[in-house]
């Protein structure tokens, strides 16, 4: 991994390959960028792909500080800059706010972003359960609190159980203060506004989490939709030939106006 220093706080990355579009990966909720392990290897036999850890997660610093969607918006912007990375497709699994943050935000920074089972404008059922795995997370058994959501939603009994151990362990070592302010900040974020100001091609994958994607559509009416079969929310690492497949297909028709 490399890092570079912004304010003091090191933001970690890793680097690969060469071709345009670049591609910037971009983990969810307690994840690090081993997430995205094989969208990093399959891009960059064609693409500059970058791999990052927000910050509080993985190899980068991890400051007591308030963490929210528009800081992580914000650092990625600041490391496309540092790093070059000229008009990027953004790929971002599970908070797909920070996406479209980003391209609120930089309307002029990304070429398309790419979301990976987001939950946008979830029912309401869901965004309680929401609620309450935040108060479950500011407890003293917050990793059991994970580990219990990680069952109950984010896994199908068919994936890959040795892996999802893996990423439930790991998962459950992030510090509970960024979990906390991540999920809060996350929560509070006004996701459907954000969306409304993005102007470049959406992609979302859906595999499992609820999301209203007629209303993403009626804010973003160059969105495209695409689902996987048989995996649970990490859709990436489950099936991540049909990902690929799709993000591949996605990029050849939004991007060039054409097949090649």
């Amino acid at each position: 991994m490399q890092t570079l220093n912004r304010d003091g706080v090191n933001l970690a990355y890793r680097e690969a390959g060469s071709g345009a579009p670049p591609l910037l990966l971009v983990h969810g909720f307690c994840g690090d960028h081993t997430h995205l392990s094989p969208q990093f290897d399959h891009f960059r036999r064609n693409h500059r792909v970058v791999a990052v850890d927000r910050r509080g997660h993985g190899h980068s610093d991890k400051p007591e500080q308030v963490y929210t969607i528009e800081d992580f918006a914000d650092d990625l912007a600041w490391l496309c800059r540092e790093l070059g990375l000229y008009k990027p497709v953004v790929v971002v699994h599970s908070m797909g706010a920070i996406g479209l943050e980003l391209a609120a935000r930089f309307p002029d920074l990304p070429a398309a972003v790419i979301l990976l089972d987001v939950p946008f404008s979830p029912p309401p059922e869901m965004q309680a359960g929401f609620q309450q795995l935040l108060a479950g997370l500011r407890s003293a058994a917050y990793r059991e609190v994970l580990r219990q959501t990680a069952d109950n939603l984010i896994f199908l009994p068919t994936d890959n159980q040795q892996q999802k151990a893996s990423l439930v362990a790991a998962m459950a070592n992030v510090p509970q203060q960024v979990m906390v302010s991540t999920w809060e900040n996350f929560l509070a974020h006004n996701t459907e506004a954000a969306a409304a100001k993005c102007r470049v091609p959406v992609l979302h994958l859906h595999s499992i989490f609820p999301a209203n994607l007629a209303r993403l559509r009626e804010l973003c009416p160059q969105l495209v939709t695409g689902q996987t079969v048989g995996a649970g929310h990490f859709l990436q690492l489950e099936v991540p030939e049909q990902v690929n497949a799709m993000i591949d297909r996605f990029l050849k028709i939004s991007l060039n106006g054409r097949e090649k």
